[in-house]
């Protein structure tokens, strides 16, 4: 069964407030909460305030871009120690992952290996809450959460609805300070879900939907919040697409591009979105022959030029991203070439991702894709 006719499942969460200001209507949502936990980081601790949160509110302010099982397991303790009748993530996809798996997990005796694959999370008893303060990964829609293994390098990914928000705020105010590369990256990250789930072998119609919204929506907002980070128009604009990415991931998900990009962010350090947008032009390109009409969207969207061949659009998503300020270079992070022919078996075993190719990549395709990019 191909598009319409093959049964899927869509999750979303129960609430979602959108618009300048949304993230104060989350303390008359929470009113009768005793006890909560804020998720955050450095950057994003300072907008607890916006909340407006009842009861007794513990800040956890150190999550860290990438974090590993350690990270995760001291955010745990705290939670427990705490005991929260509500969790609030409040930041970007890392620290909105880390949220949904301690707001499931706190209270309970599985351990996160435990639950790795999906269905595996026994159920939930806290109440979750998502604000996102980047538009980029769209975690605060979905039902997935990855974790670093610290022994592998790998992602330890979980799936399923019992990380599902029961509320997610939208506030484009909590992205007015985002500097502009990081803006450009994860847009790029929100797009790249978009792009992904519209061309995998797994799409269907209804996702569809959702991907070409999103696509439309960063082709028309994206340039105008990199030069302007106080656009509140273009930072919804952009929230919405993140949120549009995440619907995308749940019943379809990504392929090559982002499995391609784990290793980027594992080995290098590169934060999720920046490894996203270094990978999302060499992806694009590369899948063009197998689904051409649908890369003609997506280039159209964008407003791209070069759409005939492969190699002319390689060029103009390259430079897409490129005029938008990310450094696409992996020479320029800190990559060597010795290292690629690793990061390209480690990239290729990613089945759960390079599986919904649609276009088979051999491990020396990944290796000369990382060449390019180098």
């Amino acid at each position: 069964m191909n598009g319409m006719d093959r049964p899927i499942t869509l999750f979303q969460p129960r609430q979602l407030e959108i618009g300048a200001g949304a993230s104060g209507k989350l303390g008359d949502w929470a009113s009768d909460a005793d006890r909560v936990l804020v998720i955050a980081s450095a950057p994003t601790a300072g907008y607890v305030e916006r909340l407006r949160l009842p009861g007794v509110v513990r800040v956890i302010n150190n999550v860290p871009p990438e974090p590993d099982l350690p990270a995760f397991e001291a955010v745990l303790e705290v939670a427990r120690a705490h005991r929260p009748d509500l969790v609030v993530g409040l930041g970007g996809g890392s620290v909105l992952d880390v949220a949904k798996l301690v707001a499931a997990l706190w209270d309970g005796e599985q351990g996160l290996r435990a639950v790795a694959g999906p269905n595996k999370v026994a159920g939930r008893h806290t109440r979750l809450a998502q604000v996102p303060t980047t538009a980029g990964t769209g975690s605060e829609a979905g039902i997935r959460a990855l974790i670093t293994d610290p022994e592998t390098k790998a992602k330890i990914a979980v799936e399923s609805p019992h990380l599902l928000a029961d509320i997610a705020l939208l506030d484009p105010e909590l992205t007015h300070s985002v500097p502009p590369a990081v803006t450009a990256a994860t847009g790029i990250d929100a797009m790249a879900h978009c792009v992904e789930a519209f061309t995998n072998i797994r799409a269907h119609d209804l996702i569809d939907g959702y991907a070409r919204l999103g696509i439309g929506l960063v082709g028309r907002y994206l340039a105008r919040a990199v030069a302007d980070g106080h656009d509140t128009e273009a930072r919804a604009g952009m929230m919405l697409a993140s949120y549009y990415g995440g619907l995308c991931l749940g019943p379809v998900n990504t392929a090559a591009g982002h499995a391609l990009a784990y290793p980027l962010g594992t080995r290098l350090g590169l934060p999720h979105g920046l490894a996203n947008a270094i990978i999302f032009p060499h992806v694009l390109a590369f899948n063009q022959p197998v689904r051409p009409e649908k890369t003609a969207e997506v280039a159209e969207a964008l407003g791209l030029e070069g759409r005939g061949r492969p190699t002319r659009l390689l060029d103009a998503a390259h430079g897409f991203c490129q005029q938008l300020g990310v450094e696409m270079r992996l020479s320029a992070h800190g990559a060597e070439r010795d290292a690629l022919a690793g990061w390209a078996e480690e990239a290729h075993a990613i089945r759960r991702l390079m599986d919904n190719n649609p276009r088979d990549m051999s491990v020396t395709q990944v290796q000369e894709i990382y060449e390019a990019a180098l």
